[in-house]
């Protein structure tokens, strides 16, 4: 593996548990190293076997921020391929200390089944309780219509 394999590597893995801006500050702190280690003499192969596995890298980044209280985005496998667009978006979800809450696509499904059934339920027994009285007052409107023709 070259060094801009690692990098990418290293990227992608991030990106599944840090911010844009954390991850930009953890590659380039680790394109810096490669850059410093290879001017002391050291060959890129050597440094790079050194660091070992980028996705075992990010696993440990990762965790490290969780464990000091700056996690971000979600709980993606350490090795799971991110793509651009997977990307949380700051925006009015963000929370004032630059964090967005995210929540997995199959407890909004969730949320969303039990707001349909709550709505159902509503609606059917809404209509049990009036369903007498309009069947009353339809039957009263149905006969008065009748004896005015009469």
């Amino acid at each position: 593996m070259n060094r801009a394999e690692f990098i990418e590597k290293l990227q992608r893995a991030l990106a599944g548990g840090l911010s844009s801006g954390q991850v930009a500050e953890n590659v380039r702190y680790y394109q810096e190293y490669i850059d410093s280690e290879v001017r002391i003499g050291k060959r890129e192969a050597e440094v790079l076997a050194s660091l070992g596995d980028p996705r075992l890298l990010a696993k440990s980044i990762i965790e490290a921020n969780k464990r000091a209280g700056a996690s971000y985005g979600s709980n993606r496998e350490y090795d799971e391929e991110v793509s651009e667009e997977a990307e949380p978006v700051e925006d009015e979800a963000a929370m004032p200390d630059g964090r967005v809450f995210m929540l997995p696509g199959w407890l909004i499904m969730l949320i969303l089944t039990v707001i349909v059934v709550v709505i159902i339920g509503l609606a059917t027994a809404l209509f049990s309780v009036f369903a007498p009285v309009i069947i009353a007052v339809l039957a009263v409107i149905l006969i008065v219509k009748i004896f005015q023709r009469h």
